[in-house]
């Protein structure tokens, strides 16, 4: 299975996916990374590997009902949940459709910014997914991408992953892992600059994954990805040791407020 088959979820996931994990690991990113592009008044947007779509919604909201919104996902549930989503009063309206990065279905110049947050590192063939995003920009279009660092940069989940390695299987294990698969910030450059865009500025930044409690992240995490297939698959023995060697683990990381571990991204900005 290719690493963007791995990440296609099925079932309920897309849905507690945007309910659970976008608050707690993705959501907070996604104004930096828009901010990057620094979108007006009436531009037109991509988003590319939308999943259920915080990215374009912040987006819309930026441009506009005098702009243009397209989000573009692998998954139909992730976009079934995304079209669920009541947009803010006076936004872009948006367009969700399924189709691959490397055959994006838009003439050429049809938007004036493309993002792509957390998608790159799953593309079979990111080379391809680069050039189709150089296509669809205009002369003055603007790109902004951002994966994660290494996971070493991310103790909560390499610690996951360890874990999941040593009571589910090294399957779950490499699904927790792919994530952080496009970690080398010299290889992200060079692959934007070999699609032909232009002044690459790429920024290290750290940001923090929280959940309520270390057992709401294995479960939520679990049932909101991938890993419930695997998961689900195993002994009742081995998903109690799950949830009570991550609890152990991630003790430290434990406040207060709840679970809050850090992580590291890669952002980058471009323009054609």
């Amino acid at each position: 299975m290719s690493q963007q088959g791995q990440w296609q979820v099925a079932g309920s996931a897309p849905e507690i996916y945007e309910r659970e994990l976008v608050p707690a690991v993705f959501g907070p990113w996604a104004p930096i990374l828009i901010g990057l592009a620094d979108p007006k008044l009436g531009d037109r947007i991509i988003d590319i590997a939308c999943g259920t779509g915080i990215v374009a919604r912040i987006a819309a909201a930026k441009v506009g009902a005098s702009g243009a919104v397209a989000g573009v996902d692998l998954n139909p549930g992730m976009l079934n949940v995304a079209r669920s989503v009541k947009p803010v009063d006076d936004a872009a309206p948006a367009e969700w459709l399924e189709a691959s990065a490397d055959r994006l279905p838009f003439s050429d110049g049809s938007f004036d910014i493309a993002y792509c947050q957390l998608g790159l590192q799953f593309f079979a063939d990111r080379p391809a997914a680069l050039r189709e995003m150089r296509r669809v920009l205009s002369s003055k279009g603007r790109l902004a991408v951002m994966v994660w660092c290494g996971i070493h940069e991310s103790p909560g989940f390499a610690a996951f992953a360890d874990i999941l390695e040593r009571n589910i299987g090294s399957a779950a294990a490499t699904i927790m892992r792919a994530p952080f698969g496009l970690s080398d910030a010299a290889e992200l450059s060079q692959l934007v600059a070999a699609a032909e865009f232009r002044n690459i500025k790429l920024q290290r930044r750290v940001g923090a994954v929280e959940f309520a409690s270390a057992e709401r992240f294995v479960l939520s995490y679990v049932a909101g990805s991938p890993l419930a297939s695997h998961v689900s698959q195993a002994s009742d023995a081995a998903r109690e040791n799950l949830t009570a060697e991550t609890k152990l683990a991630l003790e430290k990381y434990v406040g207060s407020r709840g679970l809050s571990f850090p992580i590291a991204s890669h952002l980058l900005a471009a323009t054609v």
